[in-house]
């Protein structure tokens, strides 16, 4: 039976994969960092449940060279999975230095821990379209230059470079994949797409007055995470590294998302103004819904992503499988679950203790 390590388990990616690889008979043991708030809601349903009864966490962190080491070395994995990051692309700007150690500087210790002990492991480096940033080709693929706009995205740039020097100079099984934006229900609040669908839940129940954002004009490409997790599993079963983008080709507004997910809570949103006075009204109502703030500006903002994945698709036969208006009407219904609920309570949940499984 494999035995795979997690890294970033108690996130969106991490608990979809957790579940993925359990269903697969895996032993999964996942990296948490030690917090002094529960941080593990995304997969309190995989703790101690008969279905699940080789699910584990042990404590560890990405800046830990020799706890990470000595994890390592216990648990002697087949497969790591390097998803933790400080994964917040505005946050970055704000902690660089700190971005960069956990982000950057962690995907080195691993692989540094894998090369010392001479383990046969496989790894995988979760990369970020973030580093193609202020993009040099339509659409990006894995021969596209990069060119980072933010303290996340470079931090990203160094551990998919550091993944194959060690691949090439070491001989590691060492993976990138560049995964595009992909979403859910279990998204954090603080990201963009969770942002919208919650806070459009709150407008229509008269709980928040309007939704603040900032760039609409910002293309992505998005997809579903229990898709993403389904070819970061497929990238390591590959029979020899290598390095895959993970996308499904298509690119929308930040505009275009807060209107498909308006029409899944029975809004009709309409554009009225310019730049910074750009406002969304329910056609509805009247009601003005949406509001342009500059605090969400990224101090560099990065335009337009749109991945290639066909390299993907050809050599691991992976495919997309959730629409982008699917994906929408999931994290709508979803949270407006939520915010019926914080009208009958009268007031807010905390949003990121209600994940499903």
């Amino acid at each position: 039976m494999k035995k795979a390590l997690i890294t970033g388990v108690t996130g969106q990616d991490g608990s979809f994969l957790s579940e993925l690889l359990l269903q697969k008979g895996y032993h999964v043991y996942g990296l948490q960092r030690r917090s002094s708030t529960s941080n593990t809601e995304r997969i309190d349903h995989l703790y101690d449940n008969p279905q699940h009864p080789h699910f584990y966490t042990i404590y560890g962190d990405l800046a830990d060279s020799s706890n990470l080491t000595r994890i390592i070395e216990q648990i002697k994995p087949d497969e790591i999975y390097n998803l933790g990051a400080q994964s917040h692309v505005r946050v970055s700007f704000d902690v660089p230095e700190y971005t960069a150690n956990i982000t950057g500087l962690g995907a080195l210790r691993i692989l540094e821990a894998i090369r010392h002990l001479k383990l046969p492991a496989k790894y995988y480096q979760a990369s970020s379209s973030e580093m193609f940033g202020k993009v040099l080709a339509i659409p990006q693929n894995e021969i596209t230059p990069f060119n980072p706009q933010s303290p996340y995205g470079l931090s990203k740039v160094f551990a998919f470079y550091i993944t194959r020097i060690y691949r090439n100079s070491y001989h590691l099984f060492a993976s990138n994949g560049i995964l595009f934006n992909h979403e859910s229900e279990r998204r954090g609040i603080t990201f963009v797409t969770r942002k919208i669908t919650l806070g459009l839940a709150r407008v229509k129940l008269g709980l928040q007055k309007t939704l603040q954002l900032g760039n609409l004009n910002a293309k992505r490409d998005w997809g579903h995470s229990r898709d993403y997790v389904e070819a970061i599993w497929r990238i390591l079963q590959h029979h020899e590294p290598d390095d895959f983008v993970i996308a499904t080709g298509q690119t929308h507004t930040v505009r275009a998302f807060v209107e498909e997910a308006a029409k899944h809570l029975d809004m009709d949103i309409v554009w009225e103004g310019e730049g910074m006075e750009e406002k969304g009204v329910d056609r509805k109502t009247g009601k003005v819904v949406v509001e342009v703030h500059p605090a969400y500006f990224r101090p560099a903002e990065v335009e337009f992503l749109q991945g290639d994945s066909g390299k993907a698709r050809k050599i691991l036969g992976w495919e997309p499988k959730v629409t982008f208006s699917e994906l929408a009407a999931i994290m709508a219904k979803s949270d407006f679950e939520v915010v019926q609920k914080e009208a009958m309570l009268g007031k807010k949940v905390e949003i990121h203790h209600i994940f499903r499984a």
